[in-house]
């Protein structure tokens, strides 16, 4: 009892000399450790961290058992563990800092409750490109063209689309089954859109790094996997064997769309995920709403 005693003081000794800062320091920490554990997670770093894990309780072994020539190696190991991490998990780190970098997403979903009626517009200009590319990817299905088409979202795709031509024209069906024609020279890269334009074609996109992908998968949805694993962007695939349709998003693979899912799945992703308004702020969103029907 006495224990149990002593630690209920203890904790209401640090509670009274708990501020806000200390509840922001905590936050921000437990932040960074779950996202953190999310990653090595969802990647194969997770065998290294129990590497790590294993050298820590190798480590504790040697300290309590008073083992000196294992406890100075292992302390020399641990000396330059943060830099060998970051040569180990290279690859991870540059993921984190990719997302931080998208980190601007929240904010331009609450700048679009402020915004006006061109907001509106563009969501009409939106759902008529992707009308014409549904459209095209259809026409690719039915013959047996092989395409490639990379919506860009949030993340900028300047490097790959560089590597093809800028053509930075108006979508239309004519155009886009001309560019993926098999004889054609632009059709066998992938094609670039941005801001509801064909913004370059033929460009070179990354292959996958993952492993446990299907081996029945060619180049075309290889090259999907991997520049939706390095960016945002929402891929769709055609393939020339089959003829099925494919979105390519965030390193996974969904296959076998028609043309209902394909225009659901587009106006999902590329438009409902950006206009979307929070539920705390969606009052000042009817709001305006309101007083743009009293004026009128």
């Amino acid at each position: 009892m006495g224990v149990i005693n002593q630690i209920i003081e203890n904790f209401f000794a640090i509670m009274r000399t708990f501020q806000l800062k200390d509840a922001v320091d905590i936050i921000a920490i437990g932040f960074i450790i779950y996202y953190l554990i999310k990653l090595v997670r969802e990647t194969r770093a997770v065998q290294l961290v129990k590497g790590i894990f294993i050298l820590l309780v190798l480590y504790g072994f040697a300290y309590m058992f008073k083992l000196t020539m294992l406890t100075a190696m292992l302390n020399r190991f641990f000396e330059f563990a943060v830099l060998v991490l970051f040569i180990v998990f290279q690859p991870e780190m540059r993921k984190v800092l990719e997302q931080l970098g998208r980190s601007n997403y929240t904010y331009r979903r609450i700048k679009n409750v402020f915004s006006d009626s061109s907001n509106e517009e563009d969501i009409l200009k939106q759902k008529k490109t992707i009308s014409v590319f549904v459209n095209a990817v259809m026409q690719l299905h039915s013959t047996k063209t092989g395409a490639l088409i990379v919506f860009e979202r949030r993340t900028r795709l300047g490097d790959i689309a560089n590597t093809g031509t800028i053509i930075n024209a108006t979508p239309s069906l004519m155009m886009i089954g001309n560019i993926f024609f098999n004889k054609a020279p632009l059709h066998d890269g992938a094609m670039i859109v941005r801001d509801n334009m064909i913004y370059a074609a033929g460009c070179i996109l990354p292959l996958t790094h993952n492993e446990n992908v299907d081996d029945n998968l060619g180049t075309r949805h290889r090259a999907a996997l991997g520049v939706s694993e390095e960016s945002d962007a929402v891929v769709v695939v055609v393939s020339e064997e089959t003829g099925s349709v494919s979105i390519a998003l965030n390193g996974e693979l969904t296959r076998d769309y028609t043309r209902e899912s394909l225009t659901h799945e587009l106006n999902q992703l590329l438009i409902d995920s950006e206009t979307e308004v929070p539920e705390k702020f969606s009052f000042l969103s009817n709001g305006r709403k309101e007083k743009k029907k009293v004026e009128q």
